[in-house]
């Protein structure tokens, strides 16, 4: 089953690290996506803009908006993600403890679902 694990993180906190710290943690994340990929289970995965960056878009009567940022004001941001095609949710826990990001932040562990789309 593929499953989504978003990963959320204080960009405040991470804007106070050190360039070791920086490096330190992307090392990590270097050797995650090693051992995901070794196992077999990695599909795919980015890091994402900071959340200045982003924009939500809502469709209201009809009517498109666009606001800067992310829909709710949170503590923690989205920034990134990963797919991996795990065998039952036991198995995605255990690789969401080894992301990286939740040790300072936390991971959101979703099933994906499969769907048929009419085309």
């Amino acid at each position: 089953m593929r499953y989504i694990f978003l990963i959320a993180s204080d960009e405040a906190l991470m804007a106070q690290w050190t360039p070791e710290q920086y490096q330190a943690v992307l090392s990590e994340y270097g050797a995650f996506n090693r051992a995901a990929r070794q196992a077999g289970v990695y599909l795919g995965g980015e890091p994402l803009q900071p959340i200045a960056a982003a924009t939500t878009i809502r469709v209201r009567d009809g009517q498109t908006t666009a606001t800067d940022g992310p829909f709710a004001e949170t503590k923690e941001q989205l920034g990134g993600f990963y797919m991996l095609d795990c065998e039952n949710l036991d198995e995605a826990m255990a690789w969401a403890a080894r992301i990286p990001g939740a040790k300072t932040g936390c991971v959101e562990v979703r099933p994906i679902m499969e769907l048929e789309l009419p085309e």
